[in-house]
Parts: structure tokens; C-alpha cells; sequence
């Protein structure tokens, strides 16, 4: 069963493109993986030093035995006590419904 993780970050000022860097390595290579569903990295119009990234994967047991363990993960792990205020928010959640925009079609909300 498919699991969504909602994790929160207070990133140290001063450390924001450090951070955006590292979280935007890790992105990139999990975009490959079989297992991955899809991720949104949010910022909180209020700080810009605060995020929260939504993530998608077919399995917890895989994440947890797996994914967490990826070589392209060792520097972020490395370096998120030093980029990081706080530890991470982490939630898990179970994905019941997907609603998406199927976007303009034929012509319809276009200018």
C-alpha cells in the first residue's frame, strides 16, 4: 500500500541554498527509483526558512529498508543537523483519494 510522508523543515538562516542544494540532489535521484510516486517540496509563504516536502512511495518497508539507505542520501543525512534548526517533522499518512486539474482540453480556458 502506497505511503505519503509530510516532513517539516526549519532551515538555519544563512544555510537556505545549502539546504535547497542538498534536498534538490536527493529530488533529482529519486525521481528514478521504481518504488517512487511523486514529491512536492512546499515553502511557507510567511519564512523562508521554513518547508515542507510531501512524498510519495509505494511502500514504508521499502523507504525504511531501502530508500533511506541510497548512497545519494549519505550527504544529506551528513549535513542536515548543520543545516538544520530543529530535527525534521515527519508524518506518515495513507493516500485515500488523488484529485488532480486534468488542465485546459480542446481549446477550454485559454485566452
Amino acid at each position: 500500500m502506497a505511503v505519503t510522508y509530510t516532513i517539516q523543515f526549519q532551515v538555519v538562516p544563512g544555510r537556505r541554498a545549502d539546504f535547497l542544494a542538498l534536498l534538490g540532489d536527493v529530488l533529482d535521484a529519486m525521481r528514478g527509483e521504481p518504488m517512487f510516486h511523486e514529491a512536492v517540496l512546499h515553502r511557507d509563504p510567511a519564512s523562508d526558512h521554513r518547508f515542507m516536502l510531501y512524498e510519495t512511495w509505494e511502500s514504508h518497508e521499502d523507504v525504511l529498508n531501502v530508500q533511506l539507505h541510497r548512497p545519494y542520501r549519505r550527504d544529506w543525512h551528513e549535513a542536515l543537523a548543520s543545516v538544520l534548526e530543529k530535527d525534521r517533522e515527519i508524518a506518515i499518512w495513507e493516500p485515500m483519494r488523488a484529485d488532480r486539474s486534468a488542465g485546459p482540453t480542446n481549446g477550454q480556458g485559454q485566452d
